[in-house]
Order: structure tokens, then C-alpha cells, then sequence
């Protein structure tokens, strides 16, 4: 189970620093020149282990959720079911997400629609960010332990 462990955290590191990244580093230039160009160029380069991580994350998540929990349990009221819900709500915010940035927003970036893509960030990035706030209750026992 620690390797199991020690990969859904590396696969956190990658997806929230490389978000943190992205928010913090790259974003506010590309809105102050109002020049998208830096974001595709960061998306480009962070796709190709961003999302290898999120599917770590994914299977990995997964599977430790059956190994602390069976899968009979998760939607049941204990303090370790509502972190499995919580994350399972995070997922499907990601997913959601993630699909309208692939579908709507990248494939017509320009710098009117920067803006609209920029709250998108900031929506994934504090979804990231909730994702290890929620992990780290499995080892301090709830969402506010």
C-alpha cells in the first residue's frame, strides 16, 4: 500500500504544482499582455505529464478507496465515506472541467476569450488545491480533522 500511496501523491505533486504554475506564473503575464501564446505554450508541454498523472491519480485513488473502504461502504455517513464522496465530487468538478476547457475554451483561445479561460484556471487550480486538502483527512480523520 505505501507504493500505492507514494504514486497518488506523486501524481498530486505533478497535477497541483503544475496548476500552481500555471496560475501563478504564466497566467498573469499572458493576461497583461493580452497574448495567449503562453498559456498553449504551457498546456502543450504540461499535457504530456499532467494528465499521465491525473490518471495515477484516478487508478491510484481508486484503488486505495476499495483497500480503506469496500466499495459497499462508500456512500454511507462515516467520516472516511465522505471523503471518498468528496473526492468522487472533486473528480467529476475535474472531469467537467477539464472537458470544457478541451471542447470550448482552448480550441478558439484568443485574447478576448484569456479572461473567461483564466477563471477556468483559478476553478481547477482551487479544485486541485481541495483535492489534497481532502486526501490529507484520510490521515487525520474527516474533511476538518
Amino acid at each position: 500500500m505505501r507504493h500505492l500511496l507514494f504514486l497518488h501523491l506523486l501524481g498530486a505533486s505533478v497535477w497541483v504544482g503544475g496548476h500552481l504554475v500555471l496560475l501563478s506564473g504564466v497566467l498573469p503575464g499572458a493576461l497583461r499582455q493580452r497574448d495567449p501564446q503562453p498559456v498553449r505554450h504551457f498546456e502543450q508541454l504540461y499535457e504530456r505529464i499532467g494528465i499521465p498523472a491525473l490518471l495515477v491519480q484516478i487508478v491510484s485513488g481508486f484503488w486505495l478507496a476499495s483497500l480503506w473502504l469496500p466499495h459497499a461502504q462508500w456512500f454511507d455517513s462515516s467520516a472516511m465515506a465522505r471523503l471518498v464522496q468528496a473526492k468522487l465530487v472533486l473528480l467529476v468538478a475535474t472531469a467537467l472541467l477539464g472537458a470544457h476547457a478541451r471542447l470550448a475554451l482552448i480550441p478558439r483561445l484568443d485574447a478576448q476569450r484569456l479572461p473567461q479561460l483564466g477563471v477556468h484556471i483559478v476553478l481547477i487550480t482551487l479544485t486541485a488545491v481541495a483535492f489534497v486538502w481532502v486526501g490529507s483527512g484520510f490521515r487525520f480523520g474527516g474533511l476538518l480533522g
